[in-house]
């Protein structure tokens, strides 16, 4: 059965295509066919007027049209749109649903931030990985970061909290928040040894990338804190010019790196694997549990 998945955030929206099957052991597996990522920045317009503008407007109407014209030509079964931090504080929100709908036939849920780092934990990464460590996921994204702690087989610990790239960039983090952040991680991972942490999210992917890295391979704490001090001096245009990143990447990869390796340095993580995973691949997941218990047809 092929699949999609739509994340409309507050930097990017992204469509994620999948093809399911069952393999010889009887487990679902997903394989992608295709990622496509349009950098809407909503954030930019939301966190500071509290509404989607009208040029956002459109810009999400044209994007939803062209990823519609994609799952068809890829003959999607099945689908799910869900939007995150920009659009849960948008006041004309609803409004906009609305309209989109009634536009492009495509139904948008605006999720929570629990929600959000629920179905980024159903990806179930920890499962494949040393059953020793305690896991946290650490998902960063323009408007919010979530956070999930897997231990002894078990989720801990969830939450959403509203420090994301964006409102970083527009200095909407202030030191109650930070503080907030650090002794809600501290708190959650206190007791447990051997954290490590899974990062998601378009920013450490690309220092992943950056890093030369093999697949499977951890990023350590201390690389993620050099390239923080390297990038951090530079300008936008320096970003570009020397390491090669898109404008809109170029400008929220900083704010990325203070998030993830403060998270690491609270919990006491020294190791971040990317496995280039996002709230896209859980949506599949999600969808395709729907699909099957019946609740979506």
């Amino acid at each position: 059965m092929i699949l999609a998945a739509i994340d409309i955030g507050s930097n990017a929206a992204r469509l994620l295509i999948s093809e399911s099957a069952i393999s010889s052991t009887g487990e679902i597996e997903f394989s992608k066919l295709n990622l496509f990522r349009m950098p809407l920045r909503l954030g930019f317009d939301v966190f500071e007027t509290g509404r989607i503008s009208k040029e956002k407007y459109a810009m999400m109407a044209e994007t939803l049209k062209a990823f519609k014209h994609l799952m068809n030509a890829y003959k999607v079964e099945a689908s799910i749109t869900c939007a995150t931090s920009a659009m849960r504080e948008a006041v004309n929100a609803g409004e906009v649903v609305k309209k989109l709908y009634m536009e492009t036939g495509i139904r948008i849920e605006v999720i929570s931030g629990e929600l959000e780092a629920n179905i980024i934990f159903e990806n179930h990464v920890a499962e494949h990985l040393d059953k020793r460590c305690s896991y946290l996921y650490i998902d960063v994204g323009g408007g919010s970061t979530e956070l999930s702690f897997f231990s002894d087989g078990y989720l801990r610990f969830k939450k959403s909290f509203d420090i994301g790239t964006i409102r970083l960039l527009k200095k909407q983090v202030d030191e109650t928040q930070w503080e907030q952040f650090k002794e809600a991680t501290k708190n959650a991972t206190r007791g447990f040894r051997d954290v490590v942490a899974i990062g998601s999210g378009g920013n450490i992917n690309k220092i992943f990338s950056l890093s030369k890295k093999k697949e499977g391979k951890p990023l350590g704490l201390e690389l993620l804190k050099d390239y923080l001090r390297e990038l951090s001096p530079l300008s936008t245009a320096e970003r570009i010019r020397l390491y090669g990143l898109r404008e809109d990447r170029a400008d929220v990869i900083v704010p990325a790196l203070q998030i993830y390796s403060n998270v690491m340095k609270w919990a006491g993580a020294e190791e971040i694997f990317v496995p280039k995973i996002g709230l896209a691949d859980g949506l599949i997941q999600h969808l395709w549990e729907e699909i099957q218990s019946g609740v979506r047809n």
